[in-house]
């Protein structure tokens, strides 16, 4: 019976049950009078080893050593006394070097970490702690979701995944509500920001005359920025009684997401001044000191391409301008790495549709749910994922887009 019951447990995890009852291993455990601290100490042993296996792969992936080595190099170049003669580099390699630091610093710690915790369980048993235990559980929680994280970084592996990110969001079809829900996106994402400690900086906005948000343009700085939030790219859908609606009707609206690479110094992308017109007028918003009262804000039109890039929110004509060429130089690079896979999948004879499209739904009316419609992962609490709360989204993208261009490359 024992054996049989051990057969079971391998194919049959029951969930713990309601009001701190057990699940279906310690119920077997206790009916054959095994000692219940015994079965989770195994539960315990095990969990480490799969915890220490999944820290080892992302070892494996992320090379701290290699990582050592160039920081060895960077903090040579940053001791050189000339460094600072040329400013882009001296900010490249400053930032480069942070970065590294961060990364191996974090890996460090996790590892520690992880080969405390058995000493904590081993304390915490001999002395029959509670608190102990608890403690240690707590911390086996916490490793499990900060490796489970790291996990998904080791899956940002594109050329420009490292980069920072420039995010635009477009308020679609809907009128007034897609305005509206514009402004909710950037609320979304600036929240998941702040949350993860990251910095943010709108560089444009466009008002609505009602409410909301025709556009807005912002940055976010941090490692892998541009990787993570790239999977946010495309249609966002909107269901809700609208609020600007007198007779309480349900509508539909929609808002664009575009995620880009924020340019360096080392990519060069030229852009000649014969290729780019330059209007200048009046900053727009609610108002303030300063504002409507000059003509700083820039518009660049790239001739070439068609593609627009406005700036108003800095205080100068000069700075706007700096901002918006950066920005047209990020799209223009992310469009030359576009026709290059669209060249190389052609020549592989295989192009597929682009997933961009419609990707989530908000549903707040008849029901409440937010839905990935290319993951399905979904949430019943749209109040949350509103505040910020998307990690499982962005994770679950991640995941999702791996698979594609791994089914892509067979």
């Amino acid at each position: 019976c024992v054996a049989a019951c051990g057969r079971m447990a391998q194919l049959v995890r029951a969930p713990p049950l309601q009001g701190g009852g057990r699940g279906f291993e310690s119920l077997c455990a206790h009916r054959h009078g095994v000692d219940s601290t015994l079965v989770a100490a195994q539960d315990t042993s095990t969990e480490l080893a799969d915890l220490d296996r999944a820290l080892s792969s992302i070892e494996a992936v992320l090379d701290p050593d290699a990582k050592r080595a160039e920081i060895a190099t960077l903090q040579e170049e940053v001791a050189a006394p000339d460094l600072w003669d040329d400013q882009e580099n001296a900010q490249r390699v400053t930032s480069r070097l942070s970065r590294l630091q961060s990364e191996v610093e974090r890996l460090e710690k996790l590892r520690g970490r992880l080969d405390d915790l058995p000493v904590l369980f081993e304390l915490a048993a001999e002395e029959g702690d509670e608190a102990s235990r608890a403690e240690a559980e707590r911390e086996l929680t916490g490793l499990k979701d900060e490796i489970a994280a790291l996990e998904i970084r080791t899956l940002l592996s594109g050329e420009y995944d490292e980069r920072d990110a420039v995010v635009t969001i477009r308020s679609g079809a809907g009128g007034v509500d897609a305005a509206d829900f514009a402004e909710m996106l950037l609320r979304m994402y600036l929240r998941w920001a702040e949350r993860h400690g990251h910095a943010t900086k709108v560089m444009d906005t466009s008002y609505a005359e009602e409410a909301g948000l025709k556009s807005v343009t912002f940055e976010v700085s941090a490692p892998f920025a541009y990787g993570t939030l790239s999977v946010e790219g495309g249609t966002h859908r909107l269901v809700r009684i609208s609020p600007f609606d007198n007779q309480g009707r349900r509508q539909t609206s929609f808002a664009a997401v575009e995620v880009i690479p924020l340019i360096e110094a080392t990519d060069h992308i030229e852009v000649p001044e014969s290729d780019i017109r330059v209007d200048v007028f009046r900053s727009s918003g609610p108002g303030g000191q300063s504002v409507n009262t000059t003509d700083s804000a820039v518009r660049i039109t790239h001739l070439p391409t068609g593609l627009v890039v406005s700036m108003q929110d800095e205080k100068s004509q000069i700075q706007n301008r700096a901002a918006a060429l950066r920005v047209l130089q990020s799209r223009l690079l992310l469009l030359k790495k576009q026709e290059e896979d669209a060249k190389k999948k052609e020549l592989a004879g295989d192009v597929k549709a682009s997933w961009g499209d419609q990707m989530r739904s908000y549903v707040l009316n008849p029901y409440q749910m937010v839905k990935d419609l290319r993951t399905n992962h979904e949430v019943g609490n749209p109040d949350a994922v509103f505040d910020g709360d998307i990690d499982g989204f962005i994770d679950a993208g991640i995941r999702w887009r791996k698979q594609v261009e791994m089914g892509e490359a067979d």
